[in-house]
């Protein structure tokens, strides 16, 4: 058994979480060098005496009481709402240069190498927009559904939010992931930290209505309505195919609530439909409409986007489930182990078909794997959380991860996965990541075949 006392590792966190914005930046601009000389200057402190040997002479932090131990706090008033500690302020979304082709950006990634458990907060939930975010006044917002032909549909109603807020309501956990995430990875394009490849992927929490019960309140006919049109109060419009299937399953909910408290703006707020297991493009933000009909719609971001190439030409299209996946969130790109010893593997895992069965760690490159401890409960299309113990001995490694889910479908790796999609693709990557540990700790982004 390790002993973790005797042989505890260091662990330097990822440059997110100490540099400057504009060192930040430099990251998008491809300045490498400037982020590695930043990130060892910023580090030094970090590297000093080890805390075990401090402790043996005394640690002043112990023997002498600090100013909070010996004055009074801040009253509640100062803070009605609540933030972070003013020491976490490095953890935060990071927008992407380069990644949208209008001025402002619509695209931020979630701190992933700086969360515990499954659920994001919602202050560090990834945000993706395509016209902007917009808070809108819940007093004036509606949803209507209606039905593509008359016969679809017995009565099109229109409701607003205080008729929705008395329905029956339901809170389930879920997790939600852009399709375009790990987009970069399929192009070799080796970005530096788990907040650029994976960050687009958040779990929380929702608290809404079922879809199908609204469409059973306006007489909706099974039989001849076999999709549904989404379509949000953006200023693009946003509007995806849902199908049926998916609602009559119960799992699709018009939602209100996020990780117990209503929406925030930029997730959608008051109304967003939540659509479990499918890509974030269709979890229409601002719901403003759902029309029923009896084929797929084919709008723009299905038509133009959101697709796959392949590499016989063709598109794959309404790819919309997100396949089993997982990611080694800690150590992870941009981080360092500074000294020998024991370290505690951490990482997400998740599946777009249902529950998560069994997530295999291997510290040399997919030779050997080993079974990780899965953290409970293993919920429903929800991310999970796994954990697993390794002695660095100071020789270079080669950390991966690989899911496999309750419909026993393992996590390809990039060799697998490129066979059968080619490497022109941008969306629904979903092979093997793998983080390469050098003989001085520093961990870098690396593919492996």
């Amino acid at each position: 058994m390790v002993d973790i006392v005797k042989q505890p590792g260091r662990l330097r966190r990822a440059p997110e979480n100490f540099l400057s914005e504009a060192e930040i930046k430099a990251v998008g601009e491809g300045r490498r060098d400037f982020l590695r000389k930043s990130f060892l200057t910023a580090a030094g402190a970090a590297m000093a005496v080890p805390m075990l040997a401090r402790a043996s002479e005394g640690d002043a932090n112990i023997l002498q009481n600090p100013e909070w131990t010996t004055t009074l706090g801040q009253p509640v008033a100062v803070r009605p709402y609540g933030l972070p500690s003013k020491h976490e302020s490095q953890l935060v979304r990071r927008e992407s240069p380069g990644l949208t082709r209008v001025g402002a950006a619509s695209v931020s990634f979630a701190p992933l190498q700086g969360m515990f458990g499954i659920i994001t907060p919602s202050g560090l939930h990834f945000e993706r927009h395509h016209q902007g975010w917009y808070d809108i006044d819940p007093a004036r917002h509606r949803l209507m559904i209606n039905g593509s032909e008359p016969a679809f549909v017995k009565q099109a109603k229109v409701y607003n939010m205080d008729e929705l807020m008395r329905l029956p309501s339901v809170s389930r956990i879920h997790f939600i992931e852009c399709g375009a995430n790990t987009g970069l990875e399929w192009g070799n394009v080796a970005v530096p930290t788990v907040q650029y490849t994976h960050g687009m992927l958040s779990c929380s929490e929702f608290t809404g209505v079922p879809l199908k019960l609204l469409l059973d309140d306006c007489g909706v006919d099974y039989r001849k309505a076999r999709f549904v049109l989404a379509e949000g109060a953006d200023g693009s419009s946003m509007t995806r195919t849902i199908p049926m299937e998916m609602v009559e399953s119960g799992e699709v909910l018009v939602a209100y609530g996020q990780n117990g408290e209503m929406l925030r703006p930029e997730n959608g707020y008051p109304l967003r439909l939540v659509v479990p297991g499918v890509q974030g493009v269709s979890w229409v933000k601002w719901l403003r409409r759902i029309e029923v009909g009896d084929k797929p719609y084919a709008t723009k971001d299905e038509a133009v986007h959101y697709i796959d190439l392949l590499p016989n030409g063709q598109h794959r299209q309404y790819t919309s489930v997100q396949e089993c996946k997982s990611v080694i969130t800690t150590p992870s790109g941009g981080q360092a182990l500074l000294d020998k010893g024991f370290y505690n593997v951490s990482g997400l895992a998740w599946s777009g078909r249902g529950r998560l069965k069994q997530v295999d760690v291997s510290f040399d490159g997919g030779i050997n794997w080993q079974a990780a401890r899965i953290e409970g409960p293993v919920q429903n299309k929800a991310l999970t959380r796994f954990n697993i113990g390794w002695v660095w001995d100071g020789k270079p490694a080669i950390l991966q991860s690989r899911a496999i889910d309750e419909t026993a479908y393992v996590q390809p790796t990039y060799g697998q996965l490129r066979l059968v999609r080619g490497t022109k693709s941008i969306y629904h990557n979903n092979a093997i990541q793998s983080w390469k540990v050098d003989e001085s700790g520093e961990v870098s982004n690396v593919q492996v075949l």
